[in-house]
C-alpha cells in the first residue's frame, strides 16, 4: 500500500509503503529508500515505533545529515581524504565530511528518489547511479530488496553491477531506540556483538589499518553489557564474510522487553551511539548498528574488497529479527 508523502522543489512527488506482517509495521519512503518507521510490539503487547524518524518530508530534507533510515551509498562511511586509487586512475570524490567523504558524497543515494515495486511481502527499490555521480567511477544498477518474513523480520536484499571497475559498500542507517518514542535515550540498553576485534580510527574516524583487540576493553561487547555513548566504530566480526546471514548482533531494552536481532552476510558492523543527534532529537536517542565493509577499504588492501566489476554482481544480506525477552 502507497500513499503520498510529499513534493521535492523540482516537483518530483515522494511515496511511502507500508508494510505489515507477523506484528511489524514497517513504512518506507521512496525518497533515500528511507525506513520511517518500524512498529513491533513491547513485552505486554503494546507497539510503538522503535527507529527515529520524521513526521514529515521536510523533516528529511530540513535534517539530511543524521541519515535516518537511509539507505546509504555508493559508499556506506568514510573514504579517506575522499579519494581512492583503482587499477592506476585516482578518483576524486566529494570531500563532504572534510577531508574525507561520508556515505556517498553530498548527495548519496540517501537524497535520491527511487522507484518503488510492491514484490511479495516486501518491495523492490531501483536506480541507476551514472558513471561520475559523486565522483564514483561506473554505471551503477543498484537494487535493494526490503521485505517482512514469516517471524515479522525485517530483510534488506543489495545487489548491483557496473559496467567499469567501481567500488560499493550500501547499508541502511537506521537508529534504533526500542523504548519507542518517549523513553529517553538507550545508553541503556544492552548490546553483544560477535566480534573480537575492532578498526581504530584517527581524530577524523579513518581507521588506522589495526585490527585491534577489545578484550578487556570498552569495545568488548562480547558479552553483553551497556551501551553507554561514545561511539562510532567498525566492529570486526568473527564470522567474515559470508555467502548467507549469521547472527552478530543483540541489542535488548531491559525497560521494554523488546530485542533486536542482527544477522548479516557482511564483515563488518559500525556501531554509532549517535552522541552528536541533534535537535529535535537528543544526543544517544537512538542506536545505529550498521552492517557494512570496513571504512576506507578503497584505500585499506589488507581489509576486505569493496570493488566491483564488470560481470560481477554485488550482493549484500541483512536481516533485523525482534522478539520479546
Amino acid at each position: 500500500m502507497s500513499e503520498h508523502f510529499g513534493t521535492l522543489s523540482d516537483g518530483t512527488p515522494v511515496h511511502r509503503w507500508t508494510l505489515e506482517r507477523a506484528g511489524t509495521r514497517v513504512r518506507v519512503l521512496s525518497y533515500g529508500g528511507i525506513v520511517q518507521s518500524v512498529e513491533v510490539p513491547d513485552r505486554n503487547g503494546r507497539p510503538a515505533n522503535v527507529v527515529l524518524g520524521f513526521a514529515d518530508l521536510d523533516g528529511y530534507l530540513t535534517h539530511p545529515e543524521p541519515y535516518l533510515g537511509a539507505l546509504v551509498g555508493r559508499y556506506a562511511n568514510r573514504i579517506a581524504q575522499a579519494r581512492f586509487r583503482l587499477d592506476g586512475l585516482t578518483y576524486a570524490l566529494e570531500p563532504n565530511n572534510a577531508p574525507n567523504s561520508l556515505h556517498g558524497g553530498a548527495r548519496g543515494f540517501d537524497k535520491r528518489v527511487w522507484e518503488v515495486e510492491p514484490v511479495g511481502h516486501g518491495l523492490r527499490l531501483s536506480r541507476v547511479s551514472p558513471h561520475g555521480e559523486e565522483g564514483f567511477p561506473g554505471r551503477l544498477e543498484v537494487t535493494a530488496t526490503y521485505s517482512l518474513d514469516a517471524s515479522g523480520a525485517l530483510r534488506f536484499v543489495y545487489e548491483a553491477v557496473t559496467d567499469a571497475p567501481t567500488v560499493v559498500n550500501l547499508t541502511n542507517h537506521s537508529y534504533f531506540n526500542l523504548g519507542g518514542p518517549g523513553s529517553g535515550d538507550a545508553t541503556g540498553h544492552e548490546l553483544r556483538l560477535a566480534a573480537s576485534r575492532y578498526t581504530p580510527v584517527d581524530t577524523h574516524l579513518i581507521p588506522t589499518g589495526e585490527l585491534a583487540s577489545v578484550a578487556g576493553g570498552p569495545h568488548d561487547f562480547r558479552t553483553a553489557r551497556k551501551t553507554g555513548y561514545g561511539y562510532d566504530h567498525n566492529f570486526v566480526l568473527d564470522k567474515g564474510l559470508t555467502d548467507v546471514p549469521e547472527e552478530v548482533a543483540e541489542l535488548h531494552d531491559p525497560a521494554s522487553g523488546r530485542v533486536l536481532t542482527v544477522a548479516t552476510t557482511e564483515p563488518g558492523i559500525q556501531v554509532y551511539t549517535a552522541d552528536h543527534l541533534g535537535e529535535p532529537f537528543a544526543p544517544c536517542e537512538g542506536i545505529a548498528l550498521e552492517t557494512q565493509h570496513f571504512p576506507d577499504s578503497p584505500n585499506r588492501p589488507e581489509f576486505p574488497s569493496t570493488e566491483l566489476r564488470p560481470g560481477e554482481v554485488y550482493r549484500s544480506e541483512t536481516v533485523y529479527g525482534f522478539r520479546v525477552g
